[in-house]
């Protein structure tokens, strides 16, 4: 058993939840095409959102499909000018 499965199933436990509900690959998988194809602080929060949705009754698998989808033709982000590594300047 991998750490990651023993984490997630201590966690199922502390929260009451069964573990057949937390199929790891659908959650991973979403939050990876966000935080490739949005912005990677996007990743967790989706995730969190995707939980709040299936909490409320919507499928796991069927929500997790259509947030990639909806991620898949997201606009790609506009053009940053400046140069990779420089810091966003502070107002003074």
């Amino acid at each position: 058993m991998t750490t990651m499965q023993r984490w997630l199933d201590a966690v199922c436990t502390e929260l009451d939840i069964d573990p057949g509900t937390a199929d790891a690959r659908t959650i991973l998988d979403l939050a990876r095409d966000v935080a490739h194809q949005i912005d990677r602080p996007a990743a967790p929060l989706t995730a969190y959102l995707l939980g709040v949705a299936v909490g409320r009754g919507q499928p796991l698998g069927a929500t997790a499909g259509r947030l990639t989808t909806l991620a898949a033709g997201w606009p790609a982000p506009a053009h940053d000018p400046r140069p990779p590594g420089s810091k966003t300047p502070s107002p003074e």
